[in-house]
């Protein structure tokens, strides 16, 4: 199966099961909050965030192996992945002890950390190591499944995940409309991922009869790969940054403010959390793909496939940041009620990080495939810019001055610093190639956004208490809307679109059998 396929099938699944489930989660989100409360749902999403934290011991060593696993897939050395999937066992290993043991130390200060709350202690460290237990699965029973990343098989992970996720959520909602049971709700958790472990390993042996589950020369094989253990420290410092990011503002949130506001904030997030997941699932695969592109060393297509998807992806972050500015309201009022409808400002800080996030897309995927993670400093500094911006505004301005935090610390580091870092270490030419490539793009969204305001206020009607379907047909006129002209604008100023263009006409005409 060629790379293309691959990444096309990768693709297909995970955008498969990732609708079902976001439609699901939405729907049980309303149910969890209207039967077990703000405070509950606010409680395991801030434990949720601290097991976060807690998974930064991973020190990224899934991130280094990826890189480490290109090349000797793509010469099919069964040996040498053999070797390297063992030193992934024996570090993941000695991270899941680490954190079990931290887990256990800051569990000890949760009498004082949640002393105001209205919850037993009893359920809160119920809940936290039911959490904690699912977490470890993944360091002592599914390391092995990195392969199937790195091997462009996401999709058999995705398959299974989401079947387990989407029928967990199910029985939860049924349990919590007929018994309204916490621990219940909690024990459904982590039987499903005892079960999800066990199913998992068991497909990765079928699907890798030659790969050595338990193997025996692990002392050794840690000093074979100091190379690896370079990568390890250097994507460390970026994990930390990513936690940062996102991680720390639920705690923040519940330090600064209180645990209704985390569910609040919760809510905008889970709509941007799922639909950036979602995006993933379209690109699942890609990054892999990346990774073997560049093994082959042809830099003339590493260069053309890496505008083709500069300009998808922008196309992708304009569309959806454009429609959700125009619609999200409205959702949130229809979904759970307009006392979950947070200021203009929130959701606009929202969509920035959004549209962020998607445009570096692009440049993180191949920064990670050239290996390039030296740039240790670059992460701390945007850790720093985070954590400060967010606690100086957020005490000053609540969850805006949180969000906000994260917003600055994205557009120095990922906008800024990020594509010169790439360009200069990895494709090795000038980064205002970049900008000048760029330019004609921002130049077309800029010009989408002012015509598609226009249009919305003087031709669409725009009622604040709309019914559901008025808003799905708003909605979509909306987005035709948008398509209409940031789509034309994007396709008469970037060739590289026009390429993409011209690679969907081939493929629905292969697929359809058009002629």
């Amino acid at each position: 199966m060629s790379r293309v396929s691959k990444s096309l099938k990768n693709a297909k699944v995970g955008v498969f099961f990732f609708t079902i489930s976001i439609f699901l989660q939405f729907f049980s989100r309303k149910i969890f909050l209207d039967e077990l409360g703000d405070s509950f749902i606010g409680l395991e999403s801030t434990l949720r965030s601290i097991l976060g934290f807690l998974n930064l011991a991973e020190l990224g060593i899934g991130t280094a192996i990826g890189f480490t696993l290109y090349k000797p897939i793509f010469d099919k050395n069964h040996t040498e992945i053999n070797r390297i999937i063992a030193l992934l066992g024996v570090l993941y290993k000695k991270i899941g002890l680490a954190i079990l043991m931290v887990g256990i130390i800051i569990s000890l200060f949760f009498p004082l950390i949640f002393a105001k709350t209205e919850f037993s202690l009893v359920l809160i460290y119920f809940v936290f190591y039911a959490l904690l237990i699912s977490t470890l699965l993944a360091y002592f029973v599914n390391y092995h499944s990195s392969l199937f990343g790195a091997d462009q098989k996401g999709y058999i992970i995705q398959k299974y995940f989401q079947s387990f996720h989407i029928t967990r959520v199910i029985l939860q909602v049924i349990v919590v409309l007929y018994y309204k049971n916490f621990y219940l709700y909690i024990i459904l958790e982590l039987i499903f991922s005892i079960g999800y472990s066990i199913i998992l390993r068991q497909k990765i042996k079928s699907t890798y009869p030659w790969l050595i589950i338990n193997f025996e020369d692990k002392s050794s094989v840690v000093k074979e790969y100091p190379e690896v253990i370079k990568k390890v420290k250097q994507v460390f410092f970026h994990k930390i940054s990513q936690f940062l990011k996102s991680g720390t503002d639920n705690i923040l949130i519940f330090a600064l403010i209180n645990l209704q506001s985390v569910a609040l904030f919760g809510n905008y997030f889970l709509v941007f959390s799922k639909l950036n997941s979602l995006i993933m699932m379209a690109f699942a695969g890609t990054g892999s793909a990346v990774g073997n592109l560049i093994a082959e060393d042809d830099k003339d297509n590493v260069n053309k496939v890496f505008w083709e998807l500069v300009s998808i992806q922008f196309f992708i972050a304009g569309f959806f940041s454009l429609a959700l500015y125009y619609t999200m309201d409205h959702l949130i009022l229809l979904w759970l009620g307009e006392e979950y409808v947070l200021s203009r400002i929130i959701l606009i800080l929202f969509i920035s990080n959004f549209f962020m996030m998607q445009v570096t897309a692009t440049i993180n995927r191949f920064k990670n495939a050239y290996g390039l993670y030296a740039d240790i400093w670059a992460a701390v500094l945007e850790a720093i810019i985070n954590l400060l911006v967010s606690l100086i505004l957020g005490s000053l301005f609540g969850i805006p001055g949180i969000v906000a935090g994260t917003v600055s610390s994205l557009f120095i580091i990922g906008i800024i610093w990020k594509p010169y870092y790439l360009f200069k270490h990895g494709f090795e030419k000038s980064v205002f190639i970049y900008w000048k490539g760029l330019t004609p793009i921002l130049l077309s969204f800029a010009l989408s956004c002012l015509l598609i305001n226009f249009c919305v206020d003087h031709f669409l009607s725009n009622n604040y208490h709309m019914s559901f379907i008025n808003w799905v047909l708003y909605s979509i006129k909306v987005s035709l809307l948008i398509i209409f002209i940031y789509g034309t604008l994007l396709y008469i100023f970037n060739k590289s679109f026009r390429i993409f263009w011209t690679r969907v006409k081939t493929l629905l005409k292969k697929t359809f059998d058009l002629n």
